[in-house]
């Protein structure tokens, strides 16, 4: 996992920083789909029906790991839609590699009010992103 670049060179500041630069939603979604094709692969064995997120549009996995050296939690996922995988990647930039503590403090309310993207979603996609956003704490708060 040490070759996953959110939440170390890709973090959610980055995010909004380079989102700041699109005047229109279709170069943001390009954008957004361009960070899910960074995304680490997620092995087959680890798409199990324990990592499926239920209440995605789109078929998504989230595993996740603990680190106890320096008690951080890292996250692989993987969804069978682009611009699923790009909304995963910008939940990645926010969650992985933080500790338990941090990620329950983040107000992703704001990061994503910030990013103006949950009215530019349909409902079913702003019902998954909550759906992932939710795996993540419930995973956080099991090590918190």
């Amino acid at each position: 996992m040490s070759d996953n670049p959110f939440g170390k060179t890709i973090t959610s500041d980055d995010i909004l920083e380079d989102l700041a630069f699109f005047d229109d939603w279709e170069d943001r979604y390009r954008y957004i789909i361009d960070l899910g094709k960074k995304l680490p692969a997620m092995p087959e064995e680890q798409k199990t029906d324990a990592n499926f997120v239920h209440g995605c549009q789109s078929q998504v996995w989230i595993s996740a790991h603990h680190n106890a050296e320096d008690n951080t939690l890292s996250f692989l996922v993987d969804s069978d839609a682009h611009i699923v995988r790009g909304l995963a990647a910008m939940v990645m930039a926010a969650f992985n590699q933080r500790t338990p503590q941090a990620i329950l403090a983040f107000d992703v309310d704001d990061y994503f009010g910030k990013t103006q993207l949950i009215q530019h979603l349909s409902p079913t996609r702003g019902n998954g992103l909550k759906s992932m956003v939710g795996k993540i704490r419930a995973a956080a708060q099991a090590r918190a």
